[in-house]
């Protein structure tokens, strides 16, 4: 079996889902990447099912259908994930649209039913006339606990790679965050970022404005970046958050409301007058965003009811499909205490 194509095994796959024969292709990608993690043969075969059902109902019900598939990865086991999002009809009665039988195009009706029997987690969310979104993870054994944060990003239309990204750690007792946007876009861009993240990766656990200092030291032989790490704690009721550049952090309570976060002028690497952190109040059920600016600053929760208590995976994707913009890479990652 060949080795997945570049990319695959870190910021996954896209593949726009408008004919039959696409299913076919994201099943390959999906089994290629299970067996490059190393998952057993049983749920390999799984996994194939929920990678074909999932893009053959975009193909079947959805219009501008797209469907990531990527690693996820705890510290001891990895996973596949697969994230479709359409906007198509959406669903009144999700519950009844599981259920095997129904069916709005004259089939069987089996898929999605299909794939939350095979899948070891999934969510979805759909509003009718706006379109669902759906996340399922196919893990060897038992899934893992549902992930605090998650992040999705896409590629600027034409180029193979993004100059955005995104990075999750607990470290010392800290929950932390990092969005991060090269300047420009193409494999410069996505070198800065990949050096960005490699460093908040390593860097010791501190405050966020101390880690924000601390990647604008690292990363000056790079084309510098905008970026931004907030620090979620749960116990003191706070989101701390510091930030050079053009990131939006964005705090939304559970009632949809919206309170913005400051990043000060400045490119990451190159040039900064100060770095100041701020704390924002984080009420139980509270969401934290943040996004680059290859995501359009127009989407409102109320649009989508009971979408803030869903899944951060199912969050950012419906935000990057209302909100990203074709023009530019495009990055979201959506944090909650656990």
């Amino acid at each position: 079996m060949a080795s997945l194509p570049e990319g695959l095994l870190d910021a996954g796959v896209w593949f726009r889902v408008e004919a039959a024969g696409t299913a076919a292709a994201v099943r390959r990608a999906a089994e290629r990447l299970a067996t490059e993690l190393g998952l057993p043969a049983n749920r390999i075969a799984d996994l194939s099912i929920v990678a074909a059902e999932t893009a053959g109902n975009l193909v079947k019900h959805a219009d501008e259908g797209m469907l990531l598939v990527r690693p996820v990865r705890v510290p001891d086991r990895a996973g596949v994930e697969i994230v479709a999002l359409d906007r198509g009809p959406g669903m009144a009665d999700i519950a009844r649209s599981l259920g095997d039988g129904h069916s709005t195009a004259g089939t069987l009706g089996i898929g999605l039913g299909a794939i939350v029997r095979q899948a070891s987690w999934s969510d979805l969310h759909s509003v009718p006339g706006r379109g669902t979104v759906m996340s399922i993870q196919v893990w060897a054994d038992e899934a893992p606990p549902p992930a605090w944060a998650a992040g999705l990003t896409r590629p600027l239309t034409g180029e193979t790679v993004t100059g955005d990204g995104f990075a999750i750690r607990e470290a010392d007792g800290r929950r932390q965050v990092l969005v991060c946007d090269g300047l420009g876009h193409g494999h410069l861009a996505h070198a800065a970022t990949q050096e960005a993240v490699r460093v908040f990766d390593s860097t010791a656990a501190a405050p966020p404005a101390v880690v924000v200092e601390a990647l604008h030291r690292a990363i000056g032989h790079t084309r510098g970046a905008a970026l931004a790490v907030a620090e979620l704690d749960d116990r003191a009721g706070l989101v701390r958050y510091a930030g050079l550049g053009n990131i939006a952090g964005i705090v939304v309570g559970a009632d949809g409301t919206r309170r913005g976060m400051v990043s000060l002028p400045g490119i990451a690497g190159h040039q900064r007058r100060q770095i100041r952190e701020y704390d924002y109040p984080l009420l139980p059920g509270a969401v934290v965003i943040m996004h680059t600016d290859g995501i359009v600053d127009r989407w409102n929760a109320t649009d989508y009811p009971g979408l803030i208590t869903h899944s951060p995976q199912v969050i950012a994707a419906t935000v990057l499909r209302d909100a990203g913009t074709r023009r530019d890479d495009a990055g979201v990652l959506v944090a909650r205490t656990p």
